[in-house]
């Protein structure tokens, strides 16, 4: 198909229809503009057109309930005619554009000018150069060879910069490949269900044609556009394509209209599909939006469809929708480039990621200060100078001279740009990108897929996970423990014998045809494996439960296909029950019903007894069966499933839109409890995420018991600690005012304590994550992580930091939310997540800890000698040589460090942490101290050390000088030997531990050692380096060698001691709430009585824990209730609320808390405790006050 346009595209396809004219009963364009109506518009066109859906279906040569025959030569035909699923991606910036991107550096901008200037000039040989009158104050000859070499220092810089923006260039081009390569591996993992030749097969979205039968379910979004055919209770959110947030009810007679990018919320069907590609809705909106390739630019590789890259870029529509669609677009660095049209497309990730945020504010903080160095070094070469020519040596400026005095001009000039170029740590968003780039490729492999960049990072900031229950912390592999049935609890699987024959087939009915014909248990793929569960988990448990039983469902299901179901409600988060309705064979109606025990049996009124017979089921008898069979059920972890029937009169039909009245009266036949088993390595995983200092809370739509019982096996609540299990119910019912408004205080009394949250909403999760996010109650903001798989998980997911979708069991509107999805579904993952992101934090700290230290004996270096010498020790090149050290290999070799799990023994850094803490401020300014006073003793004094001739004073083109050369090689020595300390930043002694873990650290240090060796024996004129001896090199590789004793020496000196240190790079909370949120009178508070303020309330804090302390004491001296001091006690710290309700079932007592004080974890303390990991550990939880659960806080 070659390199063709869309236009021609269509007309080829016009061409293709006139000669396959007999082909299908219909063309391309004629589908294509149906499929623009609407509702009752489109009802009527297919009237009028074709009849009806069958009819379409005729001439599409395909049959609604066996499919098209799935042939090759038939799928390839209608490739050719209806076109193909995928919308041709937006081309990517070519490697010619990243370069010219690169270019738009300032400081590489000013280097160019300053270097073609120097060039200009050293080839303009004006007759005044011979002219002693002009000779200055530096006098001394210079041979002719040397003046022909002038032009070499402007070549070499710019040389440099053409490497700099090579590797620039470069690195962003291998991200964007890398990222457009994880986009197609999400879209080629993206399968939709479709039916060809009778069987039910998954095939990834692009291979959907026109004609195919699919079926849609809960939770899908749309491949592509279709009709609908038959199904249940369809409602699709189209807000995707209308911006309407109403969901539009679908149904053959009234609106058959499905269109590509909308969500499936509730119900099943199936649907024929009509249009494909750029030919469905969505892709019209692509095209018009230029996502498949400019319209001018249409000359896109149409052949592409056939390559490999074909599926690569794959129906980036689907995938998804607007300004998702936008988001996924490949981001630039750091700063600058497309970031910004990242934020506008990721409107709802609220700021910038916190790195960033303390990233950029540093960068400008550094460049600022560069540039004042820069110019005061230029004005005072400039003055010394002219001073010197013109006032001192009293010299007449003749006009034959100007070029000589310019070419003065143009060299301090360079002089200051360079110590710009080195004072502005460009590697920052290199270091950034790599590392991040990095950690997204290795975080495949830890199963997280990361979709949005800066996820990654913000992970590591992470001080709370809201967690799903089932698939998540559990295997998500149901099965039937237990069953209450005929009056009898059986706690394990009955015999079938000893089940009622009446009651046995109501059971296998109403479990076979009331659940989704797509959930199946197949026989296993290998030998001694369990068989595989297919669909809905709980659905698999069930009819696990009736081949447990020594039944099959199959035969019932083919005896009632799908088609003649007459009505279903399918489950939603709403009903939590799903019922189906069948039409019996003398014309009367039988629903079968399953659900949440709890809610089902309210509507039952009839049980089945022993005998098979329905006895009456009162209110009291319920209540009896709660307590005797579904609490105790419910306390093993169970989740309990009752499953129901109720027969209707076949006339007069009953109105099967008002639910309540046909969702009543039911007949119970059997409550079941479903194991969901722990998965084996949760309980570490959570242990991990608890040391850590994250907070792991479960919130799922189980009843409490059961959730209570897997939180406490998963270890995310310990018996004896002071927690809160709430439902939903009681959740909403604390959190909201008299008006019903939800309240923030309210919640934020409750979040702290809360672990579980059980039988909760969708909205309740949204809530719960929005209350711990915009939280003020602790002094850092909480980073809250979430994970969810389902569609009514999207707004969670949205909103909270970090959303986890889970890859096998999300759907694709989970996954449409989330930033990272979990290919394996298991929370342990998550923990691996934390670990890197953590791991990118730290990276980035050691970059700058490197950087900032070669940045500030860089700066002052240029700046004393320029200023001394009116020479810089350190050549523009040498200094570019320094920076491409300093930034592209250091920012590799230090973002590539792999992460341990030591990593996850600290809490995690807030928002507000500084970026570069004080031990790092002490690294950096303690290394800089030991390099600045080796470089001025050399510069002044190494002459007379090394026996050579001194190379200060040295006239314009003069020879390179062996002096100078000594300082450059020291120091790029003490550099190299640097970045081994650089390795460490929490003061650790042992730099050298786990060094040879990371190979590319290893391959950097050497390679840059051996090409300063080359740089400086070869480097000859361009690089102003003179060969050296092998006893001068020793020396320098000696001085080089002291930085790591030198390192040694920093860290034994205490930072507490080193108060005068700032730090560097923090986000104050100033920043991070947008202004409008701000109080005016918060402004004015300024720094000092911030601190104040702080001292004071440490003050009050530190009174308030002694007079707790004595209070306990003397209660337990006097042998008074301990309780009484505790609601004492806890009216000052307004909890009562909490410790009224110490008698209520979901409060461990206290007597167990007390005999075990010291087996509190620290975790459990820790989240309420003020005071961070500096305070010894035994004084930040004192055992009776968090077994008390009392926050002493003013």
């Amino acid at each position: 198909m070659g390199d063709m346009t869309n236009s021609d595209f269509y007309s080829k396809n016009q061409r293709n229809e006139s000669s396959h004219g007999g082909e299908f009963g219909c063309t391309m364009e004629e589908l294509r503009s149906l499929m623009e109506l609407r509702g009752t518009e489109a009802v009527v066109k297919i009237k009028e057109t074709y009849g009806d859906t069958e009819a379409i279906c005729r001439r599409l040569k395909t049959s609604p309930v066996e499919g098209l025959p799935g042939t090759a030569p038939d799928l390839e035909k209608r490739k050719q005619i209806f076109g193909q699923n995928f919308i041709p991606p937006k081309k990517p910036k070519t490697f010619l554009q990243l370069v010219w991107e690169a270019l738009q550096d300032v400081t590489l901008i000013i280097l160019e000018i300053a270097a073609i200037i120097s060039l200009g000039l050293s080839f303009y040989h004006p007759p005044g150069e011979s002219n002693e009158g002009c000779a200055t104050a530096q006098g001394g000859a210079e041979d002719e060879g040397e003046a022909e070499a002038g032009w070499i220092e402007g070549a070499a810089i710019l040389l440099s910069v053409i490497c700099v923006v090579l590797v620039t260039a470069f690195n962003d081009w291998s991200k964007e490949k890398q990222f457009r390569g994880l986009q197609s591996r999400i879209e080629q993992e993206q399968k939709f269900t479709v039916v060809r030749a009778g069987q039910v097969v998954q095939i990834p979205v692009a291979e959907i044609v026109v004609g195919d039968i699919a079926q849609v379910k809960y939770g899908d979004l749309l491949p592509a556009d279709g009709l609908f055919i038959q199904g249940n209770d369809l409602k699709i959110d189209e807000s995707s394509l209308t911006g309407e947030s109403d969901q539009v009810r679908k149904s053959v007679d009234k609106d058959p209209m499905l269109l590509s990018g909308t969500h499936v919320m509730e119900g099943s069907g199936r649907m024929v599909v009509t249009a494909v590609g750029v030919n469905s809705q969505t892709g019209i909106i692509f095209t018009l939006l230029g996502a498949g390739g400019e319209e001018e630019e249409k000359k896109d590789k149409k052949g592409k469809m056939q390559d490999g890259n074909a599926d690569a870029s794959q129906s980036k529509a689907k995938q998804q929708d607007g300004a998702a669609a936008m988001e996924m677009q490949p981001l630039k660095s750091a700063e600058g480039g497309d970031a910004d049209d990242k934020k506008k497309a990721n409107m709802h990730k609220k700021e910038k990621s916190v790195l960033q945020g303390k990233l950029t504010k540093l960068a400008v903080q550094i460049g600022k200060a560069g540039l004042v160095m820069s110019a005061i070094t230029v004005i005072i070469l400039v003055l010394y100078f002219t001073v010197d020519t013109f006032v001192v040596n009293k010299k007449p400026w003749l006009p034959e001279c100007t070029p000589v005095y310019v070419q003065y001009f143009v060299k301090f000039f360079i002089i200051g740009v360079t110590v710009l170029v080195v004072a502005v740590p460009e590697g920052l968003p290199l270091a950034v990108t790599i590392s991040l780039a990095y950690s997204v490729k290795k975080m495949m492999k830890d199963n997280n897929l990361v979709r949005h960049l800066d996820a990654c990072e913000t992970m590591g900031n992470a001080t709370a996970i809201c967690s799903d229950k089932t698939g998540t912390l559990t295997t998500n592999r149901m099965t039937v423990v237990q069953a209450y049935v005929g009056d009898v609890h059986y706690k394990e699987i009955p015999d079938p014998s000893s089940i009622n024959a009446k009651t046995m087939e109501l059971l296998v009915n109403a479990i076979a045809i009331n659940s989704a014909y797509t959930t199946k248990i197949l026989p296993p793929e290998k030998e001694g494996a369990l068989p595989r569960q297919v669909g809905n988990k709980t659905e698999c448990g069930l009819l696990g439960f009736v081949l447990d039983l020594k039944q099959d469902y199959e035969p019932v299901r083919s005896q009632m296909p799908e088609e003649k179901l007459y009505k279903v409600y399918t489950f939603n988060s709403v009903r939590k029950s799903m019922s189906t309705v069948t039409k019996l064979p003398d014309e009367s109606f039988r629903m079968y019903s399953k659900g949440a025990s709890e809610i089902v049996l309210k509507k039952c009124c009839k049980i089945l007894n022993g005998a098979g017979e329905p006895r009456v089921f009162r209110p009291r008898d319920r209540d009896e069966m709660v307590k005797k069979v579904i609490e105790p059920m419910a306390c093993d972890g169970l989740r309990t499933i009752c499953v129901a029937y109720r027969d209707f009169p076949s006339s007069p039909e009953p109105d099967w839109d008002n639910e309540n009245d046909i969702l009543n009266d039911l007949t119970c036949i059997c409550v079941v409890g479903i194991e969901d088993p722990v998965r084996p390595e949760v309980p570490e995983a959570i242990r991990k995420c608890q040391r850590a200092g994250i907070t792991v809370r479960m919130v799922t739509g189980d009843n409490i018991n059961t959730a209570r019982a897997i939180a406490i096996k998963c270890g995310i609540i310990h018996p004896g600690e002071d927690f809160l299990c709430l439902e939903g119910k009681e959740f909403n019912r604390r959190i909201r005012n008299e008006k019903g408004e939800i309240e923030q205080e309210r919640i934020d009394k409750i979040w702290p304590k809360l672990r579980v949250l059980a039988r909760s909403s969708p909205t309740d999760k949204h809530t719960l994550v929005k209350g711990i996010i915009d939280s003020t109650h602790t002094e850092q903001r909480q980073v809250v992580a979430v994970t969810g798989d389902g569609t009514n998980d999207g707004p969670a997911l949205k909103k909270a930091d970090v959303g986890f979708a889970m890859g096998i069991a999300g759907t694709d509107v989970a996954k449409e939310a989330s930033d990272i999805i979990l290919t394996d579904d298991n929370f342990s993952s998550i923990v691996k997540a934390v670990m890197w992101g953590r791991n990118v934090y730290d990276s980035i700290s050691k970059f700058l800890q490197f950087q900032l230290t070669v940045n500030v004996v860089a700066v002052i270096v240029a700046f004393t000698g320029a200023c001394i010498t009116q020479d810089s020790p350190l050549k523009a090149v040498q200094m570019l040589w320094v920076n491409l050290i300093m930034d592209t290999f250091a920012s590799l070799a230090l973002a590539t460090e792999p992460p341990t799990e030591t990593l996850l023994l600290r809490k995690p850094y807030g928002r507000n942490k500084p970026l570069i803490s004080r031990t790092m401020m002490k690294n950096i300014l303690g290394h800089a101290v030991y390099q600045l006073t080796l470089i001025f003793t050399l510069l002044f004094v190494g002459e007379k050390m090394f026996q050579i001739d001194s190379g200060r004073n040295a006239p314009l083109h003069s020879p390179p000088s062996e002096h100078y050369t000594i300082i450059f090689n020291t120091f790029v020595m003490m550099q190299l030997f640097n970045e081994i300390n650089a390795r460490k930043i929490h003061g650790e002694r042992n730099v050298f531990d786990g060094i040879f873990r990371n190979p590319i650290f290893c391959t950097i240090v050497l390679g840059t050692f051996a090409i300063q060796i080359v740089i400086v024996q070869f480097g000859g004129k361009p690089f102003s380096c003179s060969p050296l001896q092998l006893d001068q090199w020793m020396w320098c590789i000696f001085i080089g060698l002291g930085e790591l004793v030198w390192g040694q020496v920093i860290a034994t000196i205490p930072t507490s001691r080193l108060k005068f240190l700032k730090e560097a790079g923090r986000l104050t909370q100033k920043e991070e709430i947008p202004e409008e949120e701000l109080n005016e009178d918060v402004e004015e508070i300024d720094h000092a009585e911030r601190e104040l303020r702080r001292g004071q309330i440490l003050w009050f804090r530190g009174l308030n824990r002694i007079q707790t302390q004595i209070e306990v004491v003397n209660t337990f001296k006097s042998g008074a209730s301990f309780q009484g001091a505790l609601r004492r006690q806890s009216s000052v710290t307004s909890q009562s609320q909490d410790v009224a309700n110490l008698s209520s079932p979901s409060r461990v007592s206290l007597s167990n808390a007390l005999s075990s004080p010291t087996s509190l974890p620290p975790a459990a303390a820790g989240t309420y405790m003020p005071g961070g990991p500096s305070e010894p550990s035994g004084r930040r939880h004192e055992p009776q006050r968090a077994a008390a659960g009392l926050r002493s806080c003013p």
